[in-house]
This record gives C-alpha cells, structure tokens and sequence, in this order.
C-alpha cells in the first residue's frame, strides 16, 4: 500500500475487503458514484487502485484523488457480477465510466400480453410481460417498418382491452380496418383467439428478420389453401409473401453467402466523443442499423470503450445471435462475455475477427457508419457553439459585456431570521438551467439574519473552489438584491484574487428589477420587454425557488428535532420505544430511575444519563 494519507473510511474499507468475486462503487465527497466497476477478487482489484500512482494513467489518478467512500456488493460468480457492474453503470451514469449516452427517448416496439396483443410503438417499458423489439435509433426507418407491418399484417389497431367476456357483451363494434381488410375483427369474435396469436407469432418472425422461415410457412399455408378451393385466402397469403419479399429486397444491403443470425459491431472515437454501430443480420441479410453515442470515453483505450459497449448493449436487448463479428479483440474480458451471452440466450454465442473477405467488408462498412455518425454529431456540437441564443446576445448588449454570458451562475439566499439559513445557486448555460450543476450551501457564518454576510460566504465558498480544482468562472454572476448583496459579493471576488471589472458581476433588485453593475451609484433599467432581462429574471427565480425548496427541508428537519437525538445511546429505534411507551416528552422527563429502567428497557448508567439530560426526576 501507499504511504499516502486516504480517508479514515477508504482506510478502514481497504482494511476488510473480501476475496470474493463482486462490484465495488467509489462514491466522491457529495456520495455520488463516481465510479463502478467488477472484480474477479475485490480484495485485490479495489487495493490496485490505492498503491503507488506512478502505475496509474492519468484518468485513474484523477479518480482515486476524488474517492472518499467505498462500497461492495458480493455475488457468487463473475458473470453475475458482470452483468451488476452493467446495471449500475446504467443506473449511476458515474463520471469515470464508460456508459451509452442516455436511451430513455428510444422508442421500441411492444408487444402487449394480453388474448388479441396489440403491437405499436412506446417509448415506455412496462414490466406487465408485453415484449419490447429494439430500441430503433433511427426513427425514420421505425416508421418505414411499422407502415410495412400493417400492410401485410392486419394487426388491430384499436386500444381496447379485448376477451372473451367483452367480445360477448357486444361492447367493442367493428370499424374502418375491417372493411378495408386491414384488421379481422377480434373485437366481434370474427377471428378466434387461436388464430390471432399465430399471426403475431408471425409478426415477430417479420421484425426479428425470420423471413426465410416466415415465407416458407406462408408458401406451405398457401399451398394447402389453394387444394382447398379457397382461392381468396391464397390470395391473400400470395400477396402477403410478396410484401416481405419485397421489403427485404430493399431493405437489404449487403448478403451473406451463410445464412447465420449474427451481429456486426463497431466503434468510431475522437477525443471525447464516441459512436458504436451494430448491423444486424438475420437469415444472411443485413436488416437494420443501431447506433449509440458514448459518454466517458476520453483516455479510454478502444479496446475498453468495444468491451463497456458490448456489455450495456447486449445487457437487455431482444435477441442475442450466435455470432457477433468484432473490429479487435477483447482481452482477457472476451471470454466472460461469451460466456454471459451464451447463458442468457441458451446457446453458444462467440466473438469472431474476421480479416479477410465478405466478413471483414462489413467491418469496414460498420466502421465507415460510425466514423461518418461521429463526424455529423461533432458537426452538430460545433454548430451549436457557434450557435448564441438571442436572449443571451440581448443581455450581452445591454450589459456591454466582451463575450456573450452563455454560462451564468445565479445566488439567492433563503432564512428565518438567521435560523437554518442556506443559499443557492443556480447555473444556466446557452439560457437553459443546467441542474446538474446547481448547488446548495449550509451557510456557517451567523445564526442572525445577515444576508450580506451570507451571500459573501457562498460566493466566496464557491469560486475557492472552482479556483482549488482550475475550473473555468462563468460568464456571468447573478446577486439575487441590490447594491448591498453585489457589494458583499464582490468583496469575496476579491478576497480571492479575482479582478471584478474583468469577471463580470450584476445584482438584480426585485422591486423594480432593477440592475446594479460594480462601482455604478445608479441602477441600469433595461427594457421590460427585452428577452434579456427576462432571461436574468428566470435565473433569479429558480435561484430563490431552489433555495426556498431546500431551506423548508432543512426547517422541518430542525424543527423535528427531539432533546433525544444529541443523547449518546438514543437512536432512532431506542428513541421510538421511549416516546412510544411514555407518550410523550414531559411524561418522559418526570419517569423515575426505575421507570426508565423497567418501562425503557434502559440499562443503569444510560438511564441516568438521560434523566440528566432532561433535567427530570
């Protein structure tokens, strides 16, 4: 272990750790997760990070400096521990992983489970046993399908909760679909619940790329129809089998001589930015496009960034193939991986890297797509960098400021006469809030209602601290009050070395909205009707808005307080007991010795101790 100093808790972690397989969690000085990650021995991966740095790149001692607590999560093998480590990733978004920028907004296909499914498009996932197909990235092409679907399927469109008894009842009449022959009509018992089901088995044969065996069973179908006289059903079967036909034609790209189920996979990366691409093949055809951009990729080698991709990728998606075709290899890592999506999808699933021949060009195709989608999104963030709201242009002019405030940083300060005072701020960039960067200060300084004291000590908290880790200053600070508030605000500007007349600073008084510049007596009147000042008077809202929200919760908290709490062994389950058998604190202030001992289940010394403290018998 290192000579250096950590904290008493990462101490006293490192000094008890299992050697079992599991997830350990570092969380930073605000308890957020910052990083998680999994261990064959947790012992000895979580110790790795705390020996001497000169070993460690420079991502991983940004990280270690930051660590102040530790968490495990035990598991019994690790492939479960694998699939935890993707969960949380998922869940935490932690600052130092590599994780698929948020998927929420993906729409997908669902399924519903109920006797006559329903199958449209949701952005939502119920856990009532429907089955989701996706999540489709490309929206365009998600419409192209579901159009394609309901021609040749004819699926109900209709919301209603459909069985037996409801059908019965006669609640649910036929409409327009049926007539044009795009529906059966479940909803009046015209098709059995028998036969609805096998055409959404179909369905998802369709969506899942199954046309060969899809066809095939159609042909057959046809054909039995046909030795039937049913002319008119072979019909429609002929028609149906030339519609998935001729979808696939043109939907098809690229196709293999084999007709194994694979997916093809790869990555584009430039600085911090990064995209992975999966094609998927199906029956030898390449049926759709993926792709997810990645967040946490800087300092990341390629072969990290295709294992954390591969990991959160397949971790709930519809299917898994039985080959999966890979840029690179995997390391040491390939081998789990194989083996968690060969248990998760009941057959052998292998990671193959193909160099040579019809193989290796749909590599290159998939790398092309990823290089060109990365481009467009850089393109897209530069666009929007160059790109100046009108309302911060607006209040860049009023305030003839050298550089538009795209990054503003409000203060506000919430109090009842000095008790349980906290202050806010709040940061707003390119005219939006950015909660994320918002924060909340438990002021320290004085129990007497002082706002100026107040806003000095969050301000100058706040840019000690921006100035302690090299952070940019914003472009603007906004002092929620007049010239008294900006005055104490530019005092700790000071204190910190930070010159005002180049660090832009305002306060915005309520009554008038009045604005009030550093060394100006008189206050600046901008336009009511200027989208700046309206962008100025949102930030100082929501400043006061957070700081009102957080300082009732730490009111109640104060006010909730019990003389019990600062007695040393009291907790809350003692203290419940006591209040419980009691009734109430004047009645526990005048129990006796042997009350407390008896009634309170207290042992001699602690039963004194507290008689003490309330000043009772």
């Amino acid at each position: 272990m290192s000579e250096q100093k950590w904290p008493a808790a990462v101490e006293a972690k490192l000094k008890n750790l299992p050697t079992q397989p599991g997830v350990y969690l570092y969380r930073n000085e605000n308890d957020k997760v910052i990083y998680v990650g999994k261990a064959k021995n947790l012992r000895n991966r979580v110790r790795s990070y705390f020996q001497s740095s000169r070993n460690h790149d420079p991502k991983t001692r940004r990280l270690v400096k930051r660590i102040r607590r530790i968490e495990t999560i035990l598991v019994d093998s690790e492939v479960e521990a694998l699939i935890l480590e993707a969960n949380l990733i998922k869940e935490h978004r932690p600052r130092y992983n590599v994780f698929l920028k948020d998927d929420k907004s993906y729409p997908y296909i669902r399924i519903t489970k109920e006797p006559f499914p329903q199958v449209f498009v949701t952005r939502r996932i119920i856990k009532d046993g429907s089955k989701y197909l996706g999540p489709y990235t490309d929206v365009k092409q998600l419409r192209h399908i579901m159009r394609t679907l309901t021609k040749i399927f004819p699926v109900r469109s209709c919301k209603y909760l459909l069985n037996e008894s409801v059908i019965a009842a006669g609640k649910v009449k036929l409409c327009l679909d049926y007539h044009i022959k795009r529906c059966q009509g479940p909803c009046e018992g015209l098709v059995s619940e028998e036969d609805y089901n096998a055409m959404i088995r179909q369905v998802e044969q369709f969506l899942k790329g199954r046309t060969r065996e899809l066809v095939t069973e159609l042909q057959e179908r046809m054909q039995r129809e046909a030795e039937a006289m049913r002319f008119e059903a072979a019909a429609r079967l002929r028609d149906q089998i030339e519609m998935i036909e001729n979808y696939h034609f043109l939907a098809q790209k690229v196709e293999l001589t084999d007709l194994l189920d694979r997916d093809v996979v790869a990555l584009a990366q430039e600085g911090e930015d990064a995209c992975g691409v999966v094609f998927k093949i199906r029956d030898g055809k390449v049926i759709g496009r993926q792709h997810f951009y990645l967040d946490g990729v800087a300092e990341n080698s390629e072969q990290e960034i295709l294992v954390n991709f591969l990991q959160q990728y397949y971790l709930n998606p519809d299917e898994c193939p039985r080959q999966i075709l890979l840029p690179a290899e995997l390391g040491e890592e390939q081998a789990l991986l194989e083996q968690w999506l060969s248990q998760r999808s009941d057959q052998r699933v292998e990671f193959v890297v193909p160099q040579i021949g019809e193989k290796k060009k749909l590599i290159n195709l998939c790398q092309k797509n990823a290089r060109f989608l990365l481009d467009e999104l850089q393109l897209q963030k530069l666009q929007r960098k160059d790109q100046v709201p009108f309302n911060v242009q607006e209040l860049q002019k009023h305030l003839n400021m050298e550089r538009p405030p795209r990054r503003i940083e409000g203060f506000d300060i919430s109090n009842i006469q000095g008790k349980d005072a906290v202050a806010s701020m709040v940061c707003f960039v390119d005219g939006r809030p950015k909660k994320s960067e918002y924060r909340i200060f438990k002021i320290r300084s004085k129990d007497t209602p002082d706002d100026f004291t107040m806003i000095h000590e969050a301000v100058f908290r706040r840019y000690k601290r921006q100035l302690a880790e090299n952070r940019p200053l914003p472009d603007l600070i906004l002092i929620d009050g007049g010239k008294g508030q900006l005055s104490s605000a530019i005092q700790a500007l000071t204190e910190l070395g930070i010159a005002v007349p180049g660090q832009p600073i305002i306060g915005l008084a309520k009554r008038l909205e009045e604005v009030f510049l550093p060394g100006q007596s008189e206050a600046m009147n901008i336009p009511k009707r200027s989208s700046g000042l309206k962008l100025l008077q949102q930030t100082r809202d929501e400043a006061h808005r957070f700081a009102i929200t957080h300082f009732r919760k730490q009111h109640k908290k104060s006010t909730l307080k019990s003389p019990l709490d600062d007695i040393p062994g009291i907790g809350p389950a003692r203290k419940k007991h006591l209040l419980t058998t009691f009734g109430s604190l004047k009645r526990l202030k005048e129990a006796s010795l042997e009350e407390l001992r008896e009634k309170g289940k207290l042992p001699e010394k602690l039963a004194q101790t507290l008689q003490e403290a309330l000043g009772g018998n």
